[in-house]
């Protein structure tokens, strides 16, 4: 599950380990091409550890099978009909902000991918990827990791060099960067507090002071925004 900081309005997502096989991710789908769903499901539940509880052609649909499902990761197009993909990201990331949510979707348009970032996602990826790279995706962000597409990523780098000017009115300590540092390499709250040497409560504390900093309210936000001000560095070979 997604390690996010969880805040007073979180709602748990419920255990669902004695109903399904151990390594199960449960997932959402939301696209509104049938054909497009149809592939999808195919790529990921041939690799033995997803299952696909529900699918939807709406945003709304996605949402009343969110509420109803409470998946580990959900799959959102970009532009769906009634609410977009966005919409829903953000309707996930305030009520439930350690549900997994990943955007799959044709566009790598800079204002879409950056307005997916902003709005909680915690990846995403084109529908291009490869049957393995979206497996790896959804299993990246079942476990609270980061998955942006490549090209994405140069992207993301390309739209930062334009804001690089921007200043932070409080400075993160050194622990709250090394503990980025360790959000960027897509470590969990667990294994960053393993690696430190601190709980897994202090770590929390770390991302929180760290969102209020950097003025964020997701992992993947808040690495895009320390890149962006060249707090850390972007992990070598991902």
């Amino acid at each position: 599950m997604c390690a996010e900081v969880a805040g007073p309005l979180d709602e748990p997502v419920p255990d669902h380990q004695n109903e399904n096989p151990p390594m199960s991710i449960r997932v959402v789908l939301a696209d509104d091409h049938a054909v497009v769903r149809q592939g999808i499901r195919d790529f990921l539940e041939e690799s033995g550890e997803i299952r696909i509880v529900g699918e939807a052609s709406t945003g709304e649909e996605a949402w009343r099978l969110v509420e109803a499902e409470r998946p580990d990761v959900v799959i959102l197009d970009v532009r769906m009909p009634e609410a977009s993909g966005l919409e829903v990201t953000r309707r996930i990331r305030q009520r439930w902000p350690n549900m997994g949510v990943l955007i799959l979707s044709a566009y790598d348009d800079d204002p879409f991918v950056m307005a997916a970032l902003q709005a909680g996602a915690n990846g995403y990826v084109l529908k291009t990827a490869s049957a393995a790279e979206l497996v790896a995706a959804v299993r990246a962000v079942s476990a609270g990791q980061s998955a942006l597409d490549p090209s994405i990523v140069q992207k993301i780098m390309h739209h930062l060099g334009d804001h690089s000017s921007q200043q932070l009115i409080e400075p993160l300590t050194e622990r709250e960067r090394e503990v980025l540092q360790l959000v960027a390499r897509g470590l969990t709250n667990r294994e960053i507090g393993h690696k430190l040497g601190i709980s897994n409560r202090t770590v929390q504390g770390h991302l929180a002071n760290i969102y209020g900093k950097l003025q964020v309210n997701s992992r993947t936000e808040a690495v895009t925004r320390a890149l962006q001000l060249g707090l850390i560095e972007l992990p070598k070979g991902e």
